[in-house]
């Protein structure tokens, strides 16, 4: 069964670090983008960090020059290294998968169930 289950969320103070990370497991052949949402209470989920099949990266202007995207030494994995943490950075932190191709099915969208990161004094 193909899921996405993330790693690494907790509570930092500010201007503290941390990573996440997300595994994909499902006999996958091949995922062509994958990243990270967030999402915080009373707000819309926000797309901040993308990495493509070809290893290009896109960030959204509120995480740029602080976080960073990456593929894990595993197949089906990738990080988000958080520098700098905020309180606005407080949020609910969710892996993302594009058009995943398994042994048996083709998925356009698949989501773990998110890490919760909290920053705070």
């Amino acid at each position: 069964q193909l899921q996405l289950v993330e790693s690494g969320g907790g509570w930092v103070q500010p201007g503290e670090s941390l990573r996440l990370s997300c595994v994909a497991s499902g006999n996958i052949r091949s995922i062509a983008e994958m990243g990270w949402y967030r999402q915080a209470p009373g707000l819309e989920r926000e797309l901040i960090a993308i990495i493509g099949s070809d290893d290009s990266t896109k960030y959204a202007d509120s995480v740029k020059g602080r976080f960073t995207v990456s593929r894990g030494n595993a197949e089906n994995t990738w990080n988000l290294e958080m520098n700098g943490l905020k309180p606005d950075d407080t949020a609910m932190y969710i892996c993302y998968a594009k058009d995943v191709q398994t042994s048996v099915h083709r998925h356009l969208n698949v989501w773990g169930r998110g890490t919760l990161v909290t920053v705070s004094p």
